[in-house]
């Protein structure tokens, strides 16, 4: 459990079935909490500290955690994930009550908007309020041939992705041989490149941030292949689409208006999906962890959507 006297920056790890996850807590334990859950290939250190920082100030505690296979997490054998999607709603329901936050403001981005579908779904009583980021109704490329498929522009990075994949296993049998600095430079590079095609073409892309970024996610990680491997196998169990109606937490779906991923019909579906839910679409953005531009929109919009410590009380 967690120190309720506790009011600063704190690191702890939660034992789950058959993993320990890493999080970090900032803020006081006594304000409305917002568990932040990050998208496949991600770690917590994609939510940023700016953006945190912010919704401190606003009176939050928040909690970001790594997923299995992230960052500081338990890792499992690339290409062999011994889990599924489902599994990792269960893993935010145990981290809300490992660490006492009761029921939390829930806001997931990319994968992790699906695990947050699941969550409010399997656990209502863990989730105050619902909000869910770039995300698609149901899972993701398997339910909805009724809106519009990936970008040309990210099609094709896909395509080149595939063609690259011997190329890059074989690279990897060498790496032991590179100078370490070399082969962390090198993975800087190809998160750098793996994010250039998800970002809005409106806006310059953030190289130096992302770089930065990169960075200290190679530093940060366990296994960077796991990361970058496993999330994206996960068999994302039986369809949900048709069940987000009986979703009873107040829900706010964020969407980047130049999303190559899912584009933005993706996102109104969501919300049309989830009673009550209010779409907010987000200028200049692709598929990204809210750009600092969007902060000025997407923090107050937050800090309105979990203004209760434990949200609105369930119907009886």
């Amino acid at each position: 459990m967690v120190d309720n006297r506790r009011t600063a920056e704190a690191e702890v790890r939660v034992e789950v079935d058959g993993a320990e996850l890493a999080a970090d807590l900032h803020g006081d334990p006594a304000d409305p909490a917002v568990l932040l859950i990050h998208g496949a290939g991600h770690c917590r250190l994609n939510w940023p500290d700016g953006f945190v920082r912010r919704l401190v100030a606003g009176g939050r505690c928040v909690v970001r955690y790594d997923a299995r296979d992230a960052g500081a997490s338990t890792t499992f054998p690339v290409g062999a994930p011994p889990y599924a999607l489902p599994d990792l709603a269960e893993d935010a329901a145990a981290v809300i009550d490992a660490l006492g936050l009761g029921r939390a403001h829930v806001l997931g981005m990319s994968q992790g908007a699906a695990v947050g579908q699941l969550l409010a779904l399997g656990h209502p009583d863990r989730v105050a309020t619902l909000t869910l980021a770039s995300g698609t109704p149901g899972i993701p490329g398997q339910e909805q041939p009724d809106l519009p498929p990936v970008s040309d522009r990210l099609a094709a990075f896909f395509a080149q992705v595939e063609q690259e994949a011997q190329v890059e296993q074989d690279a990897r049998g060498a790496e032991a041989e590179q100078d370490a600095a070399a082969a962390r430079e090198a993975a800087v590079e190809s998160i750098v490149e793996g994010e250039r095609p998800f970002a809005a073409v409106s806006r310059p892309f953030d190289e130096d941030g992302v770089r930065r970024l990169a960075a200290r996610t190679v530093e940060h990680a366990r296994d960077l292949a796991a990361q970058s491997t496993n999330p994206y196998l996960l068999d994302a169990g039986p369809p949900w689409r048709a069940r987000l109606g009986a979703i009873t937490a107040p829900t706010l779906v964020l969407h980047g208006e130049e999303d190559p991923l899912f584009p933005p019909e993706h996102g109104r579906a969501l919300a049309a999906e989830i009673p009550g839910a209010r779409f907010l679409a987000l200028p200049g953005t692709g598929h990204e962890v809210f750009p600092e531009h969007t902060w000025d929109t997407v923090v107050p919009a937050l800090l309105a959507h979990t203004v209760n410590r434990d949200g609105p009380s369930l119907p009886a």
